[in-house]
């Protein structure tokens, strides 16, 4: 990235409305263009909006003394954003059922859908960067295998590789590892920390502290829609802090760069 890039993220003072609630409130935050991040809060904090506010699903209020860029730019149009912000939600996850194969999903990044329609029109280019795409995540295997025949970590690698397809600067993770079972935890988080040394910036936001890759050397706590704590992750991340964020008495051990709570 050059020395000149501008921010991934550049958010002053930003308020975002649920309804009539205020789910984000004076919310600042600078990621910049080759970091690696977490962002941890517990349910109900903000975290849904945030990521909701960084993919333009939600806005928000304007007043003068607010800005927000991504990749420097504070207008997009949101197909040109997603070939540089890739995202891997749950949210997608549940999404992507049916008959659709490995390969149709992949492809569907293109399309910001979950399948490749009548519509779409595939061409050669497109078809070799699925294949590299799903090459890149070792699951070339499931190119014509039905997303509904996947195991969840199956279908979670799926859909790294459709974010992938763009070769976007970003990925965003959102809660990566709800509803995987203890090996595909594992091999997100490999495939985490193996994408972040490749070069990709990546930003995680999770309430499970095993989610924070050796690699996410920043961590942003969120509670009631704020920032209350940003910084290195041996200075952020305390057993009294965490205590106090989550509102449980909890206890943390470190291994091989890896965080735990109990």
């Amino acid at each position: 990235m050059p020395a000149s890039a501008p921010p991934l993220l550049e958010f002053r003072n930003l308020r975002v409305m649920r309804g009539r609630k205020v789910a984000l409130d004076d919310f600042t935050l600078r990621i910049g263009p080759d970091e690696h991040v977490a962002i941890l809060g517990p349910n109900g904090c903000g975290k849904s909006t945030l990521i909701q506010t960084i993919t333009r699903e939600c806005y928000p209020v304007a007043r003068p003394e607010s800005s927000m860029a991504i990749l420097g730019q504070e207008s997009w149009n949101v197909f040109d954003l997603r070939t540089h912000l890739g995202i891997v939600s749950n949210d997608l996850m549940l999404s992507c059922t049916g008959d659709a194969s490995g390969r149709d999903v992949v492809l569907s990044g293109f399309f910001s859908s979950t399948a490749v329609w009548p519509n779409h029109r595939v061409d050669a280019e497109k078809e070799e960067l699925a294949k590299t795409a799903l090459v890149e995540l070792k699951i070339l295997h499931l190119a014509d295998r039905p997303v509904r025949e996947m195991s969840s970590g199956e279908a979670r690698r799926v859909l790294i590789a459709r974010a992938l397809v763009h070769k976007p600067c970003a990925l965003l993770f959102d809660e990566p590892c709800n509803s995987l079972d203890l090996a595909a935890q594992q091999g997100l988080r490999r495939t985490m920390s193996a994408l972040a040394n490749a070069g990709t910036a990546i930003i995680l936001v999770t309430h499970e502290l095993p989610d924070i890759v050796p690699e996410i050397q920043r961590v942003v706590l969120m509670s009631q829609g704020h920032v209350v704590a940003d910084g290195p992750k041996d200075k952020v991340l305390q057993s009294d802090r965490l205590s106090e964020l989550f509102g449980v008495k909890v206890q943390m051990a470190r291994r091989d760069g890896h965080y735990y709570l109990w």
